[in-house]
């Protein structure tokens, strides 16, 4: 079977198994899990940033973002395909009580000129106070956009000048830093808090880790305990999430590449009629009337290829460390005989 629905599918290599089969673990809502603890000091090292906190899930962590730095009734500025709004079912309104402005950006990327245009008066008691920016980086929704890190320093400089706390959905923020040469320390010099997720592109099975300063960590710590996120031998998912910090950033050029390649191999379907620009893992494409998602997709299983549809006539595929080279042979033979 050839899985391109996400870089969620993929399964512990082997050297990912045996760093977690030898982990040393301990209780980690006391603090003694030393493969938890060395995961959340390494990432935070990359980052140059003080703190960081082991989370069950990207959701968790952005979540708790939200929290530590809002209060109930004032307003998160976001764009409107971005995940933390998008994909986390209503979270800023259940666990935090704040409200969204959202924003109509460049496939998912907002400039510092849009954030500047929407900030409320604080003198205006009608409106929620502007609290926080939030930005995805790569851009899901976007077709796995990245954001221009100058636009990225701009909206920085709107929220210095303005109060308000910036924080970064990383989710997949590893593709964009190894196609843009940047470096983890230059995001963390600009975002007052950072997710990161260890289960998609880079392949660990479960985790991500939020990072910030220590009085923001340790507030998130104590969120994420509300929240029922307090793990207790979880280090031996930490020592996998290590594990790809360590192994599994560099060969995300690997899935990048496989995603050009696959975008040229689209462009060969003659019920293909435009694909989104192809600028990491993701493979955004739209489908003319005469092939409806749907139909596309069952046509795929039929040939164990799978998918998934964003649209009536939108499908996206998601390259990954589990898709071979022999996986690309076959893959490029079975669309070919469509």
């Amino acid at each position: 079977m050839i899985d391109l629905r996400s870089d969620t599918v993929t399964r512990p290599t082997a050297g990912m198994l045996d760093a977690m089969m030898h982990a040393a673990v301990g209780d980690d809502v006391f603090g003694e899990d030393p493969a938890i603890n060395d995961l959340e000091q390494y990432a935070a090292g990359l980052f140059n940033k003080e703190a960081a906190l082991f989370c069950t899930s990207g959701t968790q962590a952005n979540q708790i973002a939200v929290k530590a730095h809002t209060q109930p009734a004032e307003e998160v500025i976001i764009d409107r395909l971005a995940h933390i709004y998008y994909y986390e079912g209503g979270g800023i309104a259940f666990n935090s009580g704040c409200s969204v402005c959202l924003l109509e950006g460049d496939r998912g990327r907002i400039t510092a000129a849009q954030v500047k245009e929407h900030i409320n008066p604080l003198d205006d008691p009608h409106r929620p106070l502007t609290r926080l920016v939030c930005i995805e980086n790569t851009m899901n929704k976007g077709g796995g956009a990245i954001y221009d890190f100058n636009e990225l320093v701009r909206i920085e400089e709107v929220c210095r000048q303005h109060g308000l706390k910036y924080h970064l959905d990383g989710a997949r923020l590893f593709n964009a830093i190894v196609e843009t040469g940047k470096k983890p320390a230059d995001f963390g010099r600009i975002f007052d808090s950072v997710s990161i997720c260890l289960s998609k592109g880079l392949g660990a099975p479960v985790g991500s880790l939020l990072i910030g300063d220590t009085d923001f960590i340790r507030k998130a710590r104590r969120i994420r305990k509300v929240l029922g996120g307090g793990m207790r031998q979880a280090g031996f998912l930490a020592a996998a999430g290590k594990y790809a910090l360590l192994n599994h950033i560099d060969r995300l050029k690997e899935d990048h590449l496989k995603a050009r390649q696959i975008g040229e191999m689209l462009k060969k379907l003659p019920f293909v009629s435009h694909i989104v620009p192809i600028d990491t893992n993701m493979i955004f494409f739209h489908l003319d009337d005469s092939m409806p998602s749907d139909t596309f997709l069952k046509k795929l299983r039929r040939r164990d290829i799978h998918a998934l549809a964003l649209s009536p006539q939108v499908v996206r595929f998601v390259t990954h460390l589990d898709i071979t080279g022999d996986m690309m042979e076959t893959l490029e033979k079975r669309l070919s005989a469509f």
